[in-house]
């Protein structure tokens, strides 16, 4: 066509042709990808409605109803593939020992954990742009698990603190305790006893921070999931504000971060006298060798970020798995004395150690028999399709697509567990008494029954130190207190939003001192 043929055409003209231009250049090939992936997700059995319209209402179910819709498809597909619609996308579930180990095996390539994780929890909404980071797992995984012996005192220490100020019970009456936010104030002090020491892990200012950190950002996170994606950007700013949680935390940490960068400068050397072995020392020695000896120009800024970010990984899991606990230990009075039997002797060599920890065999099968029933969620081990993931037996997991696995399911299986409706806190412990099963079954095990925490590369690099922490909080509450429901309760209703668990926020428990104690 002529330049003035061109000019000749009229507005209307003109924007028609960008139209059929704009349309043949993107939209078509993304409807063309989008109806091909739609193509292999239709060939996995749907749990519910699978229409376009139709499917919203499942997904409102499954709100609300997320184990008995987990449970149905794990009974009618065994061993198969299935898909539950939610609001914003498709979740694929697998089960059977092959599904999950073939999704075990998938390599970083094919799966990324990051990357679900940061769909699950709205990352970028929720957690800020730090949530994906370089230092957090390796320091985890690596000097925070080798100085759970040389610390544990300092747990300890926290502990009998943490309690004595919030749970001030006495011998001669019982005191009535709210339970979750209680819970979550003695996890936050614990943990950050070990992470950034006195006196700031009991400054409650900071106390406060984590703790609603972390209620706000897993509340927030599921709000945004009921959302299609094009309204995320619209209902997150009704939310939560991470960059006022962050600033909040730098007037805490900043001046400790700093004053470490200082007494490096002084002496010249990374090992400068009486460094502190704690979570700020370990990520900022991460950062000085992943930047092969120079760290970036905001490292105040990144680890104020994964300071706060570690703790939001560890008070939500152990807050929810602590309060678990005391609910069956409250609602079962009459295993605390056999737990007791174990426990004191056992400190009594030992003291207040990891040692001592690693020896409480009744007291991990109580710990993870509770979790068997309750846990944090409906699934696990949810990974992102980064390309098209084929099964052994066939089933092919489109790229963009959530898998996970069903351990509501698996935990409740007659497969795997003999009468797993029912509670019995011994049951892992008399299995351990068997010759050659004395290691299989501990909670932090790798047990292709057992899904609390995840599996293959990605398995929890923090589950050592939080199955510690909880065991040493519990004997605790064991030696140092009675506990029950008022009214011989039982273990009240949890509160289930989607496949997320949280234990019930408004139950209370009776505590009373123990003149042992």
């Amino acid at each position: 066509m002529s330049s003035d043929s061109s000019r000749s055409l009229s507005p209307v003209s003109q924007a028609l042709a960008l139209g059929v231009i704009l349309l043949g250049t993107y939209l078509i090939p993304k409807i063309v990808q989008w109806r091909k992936r739609m193509v292999k997700l239709n060939a996995i059995p749907t749990v519910g409605n699978s229409g376009f319209f139709s499917s919203y209402i499942s997904a409102r179910r499954f709100k609300d109803h997320a184990p008995e819709i987990i449970q149905e498809g794990y009974r009618k597909y065994p061993g198969q593939a299935f898909k539950v619609p939610l609001p914003d996308r498709w979740q694929v579930i697998v089960s059977g020992e092959e599904m999950i180990r073939d999704l075990k095996k998938a390599s970083e390539f094919d799966v990324s954990f990051d990357d679900a994780i940061s769909e699950t929890m709205q990352t970028e909404y929720t957690l800020g742009k730090e949530a994906k980071n370089p230092y957090t797992i390796p320091v985890v995984r690596s000097p925070l698990t080798r100085a759970l012996p040389s610390r544990f005192h300092d747990l300890r220490d926290e502990i009998v603190a943490s309690f004595d100020s919030l749970i001030p019970a006495k011998e001669t009456e019982w005191m009535k305790v709210s339970m979750l936010y209680t819970i979550m104030q003695i996890v936050s002090r614990t943990s950050n006893r070990f992470f950034v020491g006195l006196p700031l892990c009991r400054d409650p200012d900071y106390v406060n921070l984590n703790i609603h950190f972390t209620i706000d950002a897993f509340r927030d996170a599921l709000t945004l999931r009921r959302y299609p994606s094009f309204l995320k950007p619209l209902a997150r700013q009704f939310l939560g504000n991470v960059p006022a949680c962050m600033a909040r935390a730098e007037k805490h940490l900043a001046p400790l971060i700093q004053e470490r960068l200082a007494k490096e400068k002084e002496y010249e050397t990374q090992d400068w006298p009486d460094k502190p072995n704690d979570l700020v020392t370990w990520l900022l020695d991460e950062a000085y060798t992943q930047g092969n000896g120079k760290r970036p120009e905001d490292i105040v800024n990144k680890i104020v970020n994964y300071v706060i970010l570690i703790n939001f990984a560890a008070i939500h899991t152990t807050s929810m798995t602590f309060t678990n606990s005391i609910y069956y230990l409250a609602a079962n009075p009459q295993i605390a004395d056999p737990l007791r039997e174990e426990i004191s002797p056992i400190v009594q060599e030992l003291g207040w150690t990891k040692a001592a920890m690693g020896k409480m065999i009744k007291l991990d099968s109580f710990l993870k028999e509770t979790q068997r029933l309750s846990g944090v969620s409906g699934l696990s081990m949810d990974r992102m399709v980064l390309r098209d993931l084929t099964f052994s037996n066939g089933t092919v997991v489109p790229a963009g697509t959530i898998v996970g696995t069903a351990s509501y399911g698996l935990h409740h299986d007659k497969a795997h567990y003999e009468d797993p409706e029912t509670f019995r806190p011994f049951r892992f412990s008399d299995i351990r008494e068997q010759d050659g099963e004395s290691l299989k079954h501990q909670m932090v095990a790798i047990d292709p029954s057992f899904a609390l925490f995840g599996g293959g590369r990605h398995m929890c690099p923090g589950r050592f130190f939080a199955v510690n922490e909880i065991k040493a909080l519990i004997a605790h509450v064991l030696l140092a207190y009675d506990v029950k429901f008022e009214g011989n309760k039982g273990v009240p209703s949890p509160v289930w939003s989607g496949a997320s668990y949280t234990p019930n926020s408004s139950a209370e428990v009776m505590f009373r001192k123990r003149a042992e104690a």
